[in-house]
């Protein structure tokens, strides 16, 4: 057999059922990946919460300090 790059003849031939699991493969690695996203979605929408509530947080802590702390904040 010539070595030729566009040959549509596999070099060597696939076990019968290859397809199959390669499909079985890609589908399951699909699904995974998926839900990986899906997971990192949801830990970015927590994380920008959290961000939220912090500053949320220190505007009131800053607050109560200049009301009853007696002066302004040292991060001013």
């Amino acid at each position: 057999m010539p070595n030729d790059a566009f040959s549509t003849t596999p070099a060597h031939p696939t076990p019968a059922g290859a397809d199959y699991f390669r499909t079985v493969a890609d589908l399951q690695m699909a699904l995974v990946k998926g839900a990986w996203l899906v997971q990192r979605q949801q830990w970015e929408a927590m994380a920008a919460w959290q961000r939220a509530v912090a500053a949320v947080q220190r505007e009131l802590t800053d607050q109560w300090i200049c009301r009853f702390g007696g002066g302004v904040p040292l991060d001013g």
